[in-house]
């Protein structure tokens, strides 16, 4: 509740990035920025992420691939380790972990 008002999740969240985005940090981190998230809003949110991550430094923590597809670096991690890293398309060609959360992700029946 805020000022009176009841918002959901999702607009909850959508309200603290947009309030984070508003202070415009040096660093900016996102801890599953778009979980609550409706997938129409979610484009939107990664294209303004797009805009944002220029000439600072943001880390996202997600469970949601497409949230991090356009990063310099990512870090895929397991049990707590730390397992590969690289660019999106580096990881997929390594056939590795990444590749296998990539494929349960995005091929689901």
């Amino acid at each position: 509740m805020e000022r009176g008002a009841t918002f959901s999740a999702g607009e909850s969240q959508l309200l603290a990035f947009a309030r984070t985005l508003v202070h415009s940090p040096d660093l900016l981190i996102l801890d599953e920025a778009t979980a609550n998230i409706d997938t129409e809003t979610e484009l939107l949110i990664q294209d303004a992420l797009k805009k944002a991550r220029v000439n600072r430094s943001t880390i996202a923590i997600a469970h949601r691939l497409s949230t991090i597809s356009h990063a310099d670096n990512i870090i895929v991690m397991r049990q707590g380790k730390i397992v590969e890293s690289g660019k999106e398309a580096e990881l997929l060609a390594k056939n590795g972990y990444f590749k296998l959360l990539y494929d349960l992700q995005y091929n689901e029946t």
